[in-house]
């Protein structure tokens, strides 16, 4: 009876400790995997906030954050990005969910 129960929590224990690294296996998968490459998007400037670095854009589809057409509000990474635009031009940039914020990371004028 002794060797029994003595066996039990032994492959508990063992079943327990496999079960575990399995969860840190997927858990490690999943913060490894990396986030999708910004793609160029055409877009148009509806308004520049520099006191709130912020910019207005009506754009296509951003497929690296699988985002249908609209106008939205971004943040930008720098504040020098906005002194490249004005409202009214037609823009290319790339776009990334950072930390939440839906984030320009860069712009350029279509001439």
């Amino acid at each position: 009876m002794k060797t029994l129960l003595s066996t039990s929590l032994v492959l508990l224990a063992a079943l327990h400790g496999a079960a575990a690294l399995a969860q840190q296996d997927k858990a490690a998968s999943t913060v490894a995997a990396p986030a999708a490459k910004p793609t160029l998007t055409d877009g148009e400037v509806r308004k520049v906030d520099k006191a709130a670095g912020k910019i207005t854009l009506k754009h296509g589809e951003i497929k690296n954050l699988g985002m249908p057409p609209m106008s939205m509000v971004f943040q930008v990474t720098s504040p020098a990005l906005l002194d490249q635009v004005k409202a009214g031009d037609k823009v290319r940039f790339t776009a990334a969910d950072i930390k939440g914020a839906l984030t320009v990371m860069s712009i350029e004028r279509i001439k």
